[in-house]
């Protein structure tokens, strides 16, 4: 049993897609470290706002 709390995006799906858009190409294709963990939170809000 999980016991995890899925956190509730206030945005949607298309903006925080839109912010993983503009990380990859402000990196130039690249990510460095820190661009990685801002790049896995990204997703995981995605996942989050996607519809079920």
């Amino acid at each position: 049993m999980s016991t995890t709390v899925e956190a509730v995006s206030e945005r949607s799906a298309a903006e925080v897609n839109e912010e993983i858009r503009a990380l990859w190409r402000r990196a130039g294709g690249t990510l460095n470290t820190e661009q990685r963990a801002q790049y896995q939170r990204l997703v995981t809000e995605w996942a989050a706002a996607s519809p079920r």
